[in-house]
């Protein structure tokens, strides 16, 4: 099952996507926010990479709470779903860009580098606790 993540931001929308097996996760590319209103680029993607479904992140409060973030994302998901043509979950996207930005500091990359690609990497590191949790269900339902 291939997963798109989907970490969307007022600007930009970081887009990642899982193997065919659902697995790993590997950030994709970015792409302009007005994809919800326009979603074509992010059909095309869809159809491109067989994707079967749409994780998108959910910015929760620290304590776990839904706040108007939240709820700002759920009205964006809910325009895209008759559009994009898979179904759609929703996935705690808490300190997902925190992570993104240390993974890639470790690696190096200078500030300006990071500004290009910190939505897409985040979008990645929350689709992968997505497919880890994911898999780790699948197993505990073979035993």
């Amino acid at each position: 099952m291939r997963a798109l993540g989907l970490d969307m931001g007022e600007r930009r929308v970081g887009v990642a996507v899982s193997d065919p097996l659902g697995r790993v996760a590997t950030p994709l590319k970015v792409l302009d926010a007005r994809v919800v209103h326009e979603p074509g680029p992010l059909v095309r993607l869809i159809e491109d990479y067989e994707v079967e479904l749409l994780v998108i992140g959910l910015p929760l409060s620290l304590d776990g709470e839904e706040g108007p973030q939240a709820a700002r994302i759920r009205e964006l998901g809910a325009k895209l779903a008759p559009r994009v043509g898979v179904p759609i979950e929703y996935f705690d996207e808490r300190l997902s860009s925190a992570e993104a930005k240390r993974v890639m500091t470790d690696a190096g990359m200078s500030d300006r580098a990071k500004r290009g690609s910190i939505d897409m990497v985040a979008a990645s590191v929350f689709l992968q606790s997505y497919l880890d949790l994911r898999n780790l269900h699948d197993e505990d339902d073979d035993q």
